[in-house]
């Protein structure tokens, strides 16, 4: 077989393990290897070839994870941590119930608004969705919501996570092709917001059609209102620093993810946390940071052997050459999301489609030097890397959602034993065309996406 017939091969066989069970930090790094082993045993022979592998593997993922970047993934992680143990997740929910609450399903809009503003201080989906189960379904199922709503409105508003920054996901997009992590986390504020708008809507059209789904919370005085801003005012404040030293040039995305870090730790220490649940948030961001740091190193000696067999040029040549409408082949692609999403968790997807995809997309729309007047999508190359962030993480958030793999899902069930997993999928399935139709408003709408990025990137 040829180089390019063999990398085909080898990225079947690891699909079939990844759908299979076989974690993707094991899959990718395995199959990563046996590619160079094969590439350098022709050139080399078998024990040179062997140790050449082996050299290229340790070499990668060393000196890609050495970066400074990736510093943001745990201060980010952390903050989130942090931000529930200084209990600024509960204040956040009561404002969100205040003020928003006299809606049909008014404690579900609540729960959207308020992880939504959680994400703003978190990175992580699951983090987001273990800690809402806490603190909202209790609420929801006291005055007498329909327990698969409300486990439903939980899963999926923890996605708003991947999307809102401060988010990881969108750090390890930025790592992988290479993009402005300070663009793409700004690009993520407007399309969550819209995201959480549309998600709040939903509610209160369901609760509207079936009142016995979630009835409104009423009988707040304005005094009530504006008093519990100040307890839950720490999250945008932490929230500005981020914005303001990214955007004002203050510092990196990585030096503003740390000073967040600090002054939410600083906010915990002042609000009485003590070294036990301080030790709990330090090893819970230790536990995830490490399994996506395992997972960036098995993708990146995967992705070393596919520059090596060329695939990803190939691929990308194949689909800028097709007669085709260049949205259509766009649609196709995200299609492909959509089922790949049933079987994988949301980060091991896009780590490991983003090396074919991407350059996929950028050839698509001419290039990542194209100019946005000679560009098939209308957008140039830097912003055509950034909208396409945005699309494809928003996807990736389908599959928190969706059985059978859906992880948001499991998490609330987890945290809510008297609530099954069945019943928590089914809950969130209304969600799903929200998703579709936010990624519709963001792909006919790109502006939305690149309005505060154009800022940054001076475009």
């Amino acid at each position: 077989m040829t180089l390019f017939e063999t990398s085909l091969v080898l990225s079947g066989v690891l699909l079939v393990l990844v759908i299979m069970g076989m974690r993707v930090a094991f899959a990718t790094a395995l199959i990563g290897m046996t590619g160079l082993f094969l590439i350098f045993a022709e050139k080399q022979g078998v024990e040179r070839g062997f140790f050449t592998a082996i050299r290229i593997a340790g070499q990668v993922p060393h000196s890609k994870t050495a970066a400074n970047v990736l510093g943001l993934i745990p201060t980010f992680i952390l903050i989130g941590y942090l931000a529930y143990y200084a209990g600024l997740t509960k204040a956040l929910f009561e404002a969100a119930k205040r003020w928003v609450g006299w809606v049909p399903g008014g404690l579900g809009v609540a729960t959207v608004f308020a992880t939504a503003g959680f994400a703003a201080v978190s990175g992580a989906s699951v983090a987001t969705s273990a800690v809402f189960a806490r603190i909202a379904i209790p609420e929801m199922l006291q005055l007498g919501y329909d327990k698969r709503f409300a486990a439903g409105v939980v899963a999926a508003g923890g996605t708003l996570a991947s999307l809102i920054p401060p988010s990881a996901i969108l750090v390890i997009y930025a790592i992988i092709t290479e993009s402005s992590v300070g663009a793409l986390l700004m690009a993520g504020f407007l399309p969550g917001l819209v995201s959480a708008i549309i998600y709040g809507g939903l509610i209160v059209f369901m609760a509207k059609m079936r009142p016995d789904l979630g009835p409104p919370v009423g009988g707040y005085t304005f005094g009530q209102k504006m008093a519990s801003l100040p307890a839950a005012s720490p999250i945008f404040f932490v929230v500005g620093i981020i914005i303001f030293c990214i955007y004002g040039g203050w510092g990196t995305p990585t030096e503003a993810g740390a000073l967040g870090a600090f002054v939410v730790l600083v906010m915990a220490l002042w609000r009485g946390m003590r070294w036990k649940e301080l030790s709990g948030a330090l090893i819970e961001t230790a536990k995830l940071c490490a399994m996506i740091f395992a997972m960036i190193w098995g993708v990146l000696i995967f992705v070393r052997y596919l520059g090596f067999a060329k695939l990803p040029t190939a691929f990308a040549d194949f689909i800028a050459g097709l007669d085709q409408s260049p949205m259509l082949t766009l649609l196709m692609i995200l299609g492909v999301y959509v089922i790949l999403g049933m079987f994988m968790d949301a980060i091991g997807m896009l780590i490991l489609t983003l090396p074919v995809t991407f350059p996929a997309v950028m050839a698509l729309n001419g290039g990542a030097d194209v100019s946005a007047a000679e560009s098939a999508l209308g957008m140039s190359g830097t912003e055509c890397a950034v909208w396409f962030g945005i699309i494809v993480v928003k996807m990736a958030e389908l599959c928190l959602i969706t059985p059978p793999i859906g992880l948001n899902c499991f998490v609330v069930a987890g945290v809510r034993p008297d609530i099954s997993a069945q019943d928590v999928f089914r809950g969130a399935s209304p969600f799903f065309v929200a998703d579709v139709a936010t990624v519709a408003v963001l792909i006919a709408f790109p502006g939305i996406v690149l309005w505060l990025p154009r800022l940054i990137l001076g475009g």
